[in-house]
């Protein structure tokens, strides 16, 4: 059976496509089951740098897939926690590629990504209140990235809202216009690939974990951190590498 996600590998980039089409890239069970085998493939492959996430056709994700919910027991999408969870906690850098526009459960996957670029022509929505659900799943990583009172507005109306609105309320990092998308998105693989993979690693959990600690804690903490970086092998080779005017090792063709 062919799969509904496409992977590939180059330039240290890995690529995972969602390529259901035909269904405006819904999430369906067969669709969910494998993304998370080419998220765990690039999770696991040493040549892999950096991930995009992105999708074939006019749209990026629709959502999950109604056919299925219809009369279902457990949500279709009950393995949705464990994919926002991987690419939440990825030590590689994510970036999402949105080719066009997401819906409901589709956001919750842009939220759970580093960096999420979309064309100016993509739009959005939170649609769950529309048909008597709520976006819980994706709540957790959306209300992590919104504006407060963003949040309260798109949730509660499930009004559709374009892609500068999008970045101006913290669920894109950049909306450009569409020729601009694939040269945007090479701009951020290629600055990532620069950087070490454990100072990497490392820096993705700061940006989440030091807002929630005290000044005084923070501080303590990250000096202790800084020194021990300061002294790792990987730092050493970027210093040596910075007065030897060479790319690090890491970094190097």
């Amino acid at each position: 059976m062919t799969s509904l996600v496409r992977k590939d590998l180059a330039d240290g980039v890995a690529t995972v496509t969602l390529d259901s089409p035909h269904n405006r890239n819904a999430l369906s069970a067969r669709l969910l089951a494998d993304l998370m085998e080419a998220l765990t493939w690039a999770l696991a492959e040493p040549a892999a740098r950096v991930i995009v996430l992105t999708a074939t056709g006019t749209v990026f994700c629709s959502g999950a897939d109604l056919k299925e919910q219809k009369g279902a027991g457990a949500p279709v999408t009950a393995s949705l926690p464990e994919i926002f969870t991987l690419l939440w906690e990825s030590p590689k850098p994510v970036v999402c590629r949105l080719n066009g526009t997401a819906r409901a459960g589709g956001l919750g996957l842009v939220a759970s990504c580093d960096f999420a670029i979309a064309p100016l022509t993509a739009s959005f929505a939170f649609t769950e209140v529309r048909l008597g659900v709520v976006p819980a799943m994706i709540s957790v990583p959306v209300l992590r990235r919104l504006d407060p009172r963003a949040a309260a507005e798109y949730f509660l109306t499930g009004e559709v809202f374009d892609a500068a609105r999008a970045a101006e309320i913290g669920l894109l990092s950049r909306a450009v216009p569409e020729e601009q998308l694939d040269a945007t998105v090479a701009h951020y693989t290629e600055l990532l690939i620069k950087g070490g993979p454990e100072a990497l690693a490392i820096t993705k959990r700061l940006v989440r974990e030091v807002p929630q600690l005290s000044f005084a804690d923070g501080l303590r903490r990250m000096a202790e951190l800084s020194a021990e970086r300061f002294t790792s092998e990987e730092g050493q080779e970027g210093i040596a590498a910075f007065w030897d005017k060479r790319p690090p090792k890491w970094a190097s063709p």
